[in-house]
């Protein structure tokens, strides 16, 4: 899209481990995007939880409700089994679209491994704790110096490999860190480091994501995100402050422009 191609851009957040972050960031990447005018698909591959789908559902319900147009993207859930349904949607969703957005299950999963591989950008969602790190790298328990990658980073590695043999694209792997309230500072460093330190060695990107917030549950049941939060109530301070960490997550992860002002 940044020279005018009219390229479907694939984006997907993918975890292993619940309780990330991952479906309400990818929900508000999502309607970001459809902010600055992209046309945006959805794609959710957890048929248990349901998550994406459901936020979703709920914004359509409150549009409906209060009479006010909203951007949302199309969007589908996966039925979990059938591999012609997951590549008829994956053709349907992405033929009007700028992006495709996908959120995987907090489990593993064929159609999650084939998202992956078939992604432009990979989004990792993990806390500031060695207990998600463990994801993604094991470190000595004396030093917190990395001892060696995951499983799951090498799998990872091989959808690069795999897609790249394929096509000749790459995967933009970006590990989104999370904040969480109340994790003491030596942790934090700690864990830094060790991302740090494991991105070098496997090729991802760090940024950085959302605060854990009382607000982003709260907006869940009508669909809301806080690109919406002005024209519901009055913004306060940390409202403010969880805008602006949307706004750098969305520079952070560097996807293909549109035209159309962000947040206008």
């Amino acid at each position: 899209m940044t020279d005018g191609a009219k390229r479907l851009h694939v984006l997907v957040f993918a975890n292993e481990k619940g309780g990330t972050g991952k479906s309400t960031t990818a929900v508000h990447a999502a309607i970001a995007l459809s902010s600055k005018g992209a046309r945006v698909a959805c794609f959710d591959l957890d048929h248990r939880q349901r998550t994406m789908g459901r936020y979703l559902d709920n914004r359509r319900a409150t549009i409906k409700r209060v009479g006010r147009d909203l951007p949302t993207p199309e969007y589908e859930t996966h039925d979990g089994e059938s591999m012609d349904f997951f590549s008829d949607t994956l053709e349907r969703l992405g033929s009007n679209a700028d992006f495709l957005v996908i959120d995987t299950p907090g489990r593993d999963d064929k159609f999650a491994r084939i998202a992956v591989t078939n992604a432009d950008t990979l989004v990792t969602p993990m806390n500031d704790s060695f207990v998600d790190f463990d994801l993604i790298g094991h470190v000595d328990p004396d030093t917190y110096k990395v001892t060696r990658p995951s499983f799951y980073s090498e799998l990872i590695w091989e959808s690069r490999k795999r897609r790249a043999k394929a096509d000749g694209e790459t995967i933009d792997w970006v590990v989104l860190r999370n904040r969480m309230q109340h994790i003491e500072a030596r942790n934090m460093r700690r864990v830094s480091e060790a991302i740090d330190q494991l991105s070098k060695r496997v090729g991802f990107r760090v940024i950085s994501g959302l605060s854990e917030r009382v607000i982003y549950r709260e907006l869940f049941p009508q669909g809301l995100t806080m690109l919406d939060s002005r024209e519901f109530g009055e913004m306060g301070l940390s409202h403010v402050a969880a805008r602006q960490e949307l706004r750098e997550m969305m520079a952070g992860l560097a996807l293909p422009e549109v035209t159309m002002p962000l947040f206008a």
